[in-house]
């Protein structure tokens, strides 16, 4: 596979601290052609699953041969390996803690454990593994050092899941999977999934205190300020406010219950 000469950023570092500096400047140092693009440093601390809800959602619409450096990292320092993956056509760095499964969701990964050394940085610290470890072999990946090169493949990675909706004769159960920025509450329910059930059927949407009726196709579909279900760009069911915040009005927060419910 052909490098694409691009690398991504995600992490959970913000931007007061030298942390994303940092693991640029090596990334830098090895591969001085690289195009960095930063996806998003402010992945909610110590978020795996909101980092791999990003990551998702933007890696597989870059070119083929992209290096995706994730660095969400509860663990550093610790026992879990250091590992890249090939899924799809692209590349992924990162710790071994289930954000790439995630990531992967039903896409096959072949993964490798990061054990060769001569691609790390030459300082090695137990609490930065992102600029020691991560970052320089991300660069060597971008060069085209091949996956096999940085170290020995492994057969599974550490598994974590999607929570799947359930549908049934009744209606719809499913849960708030992510907030955005906006604070938009990110189900777990496909569009599809309500054409497949719900089409022509009336129902409504239950969520925390709140009840809505239909499924709407924007934001305006609704007074400024009043509550709105629709499907977004992710193709999941995501409720919101109309020019406000659906987390702090509704009182809803990630892994609440979300339930369509037939008439």
């Amino acid at each position: 596979m052909i490098p694409s000469g691009i690398i991504t950023l995600t992490t959970d570092f913000g931007y007061r601290d030298y942390y994303v500096s940092a693991m640029k400047a090596m990334m830098i140092g090895i591969h001085p052609d690289v195009r960095l693009v930063d996806v998003s440093h402010a992945v909610p601390a110590q978020d795996i699953m909101a980092a791999a809800w990003v990551v998702k959602h933007s890696a597989f619409l870059y070119p083929s041969g992209t290096v995706h450096l994730v660095v969400v990292d509860p663990g550093v320092g610790t026992a879990r390996k250091p590992v890249a993956a090939l899924i799809g056509d692209q590349i992924f760095v990162g710790p071994d803690n289930g954000i790439l499964p995630l990531v992967a969701e039903d896409r096959p990964a072949q993964a490798y454990h990061l054990g060769n050394t001569s691609y790390w940085g030459s300082d090695r610290s137990k609490t930065f593994e992102g600029r020691d470890i991560f970052a320089p072999v991300a660069a060597h990946l971008c060069k085209g050092v091949p996956l096999a090169e940085v170290g020995d493949r492994i057969a599974e990675l550490v598994v974590y899941r999607w929570a799947r909706p359930v549908a049934d004769k009744d209606g719809i159960q499913g849960w708030v999977v992510h907030i955005d920025g906006y604070g938009n509450l990110i189900t777990n329910i496909p569009g599809d999934l309500i054409h497949l059930y719900a089409n022509n059927r009336r129902f409504k949407i239950y969520i925390g205190s709140t009840i809505l009726k239909t499924v709407s196709s924007t934001y305006a579909d609704v007074k400024t300020g009043d509550p709105v279900a629709h499907v977004g760009s992710a193709g999941m069911l995501e409720v919101a406010v109309n020019s406000g915040n659906a987390e702090v009005l509704l009182g809803v927060c990630k892994g609440a219950p979300v339930s369509l419910v037939y008439q």
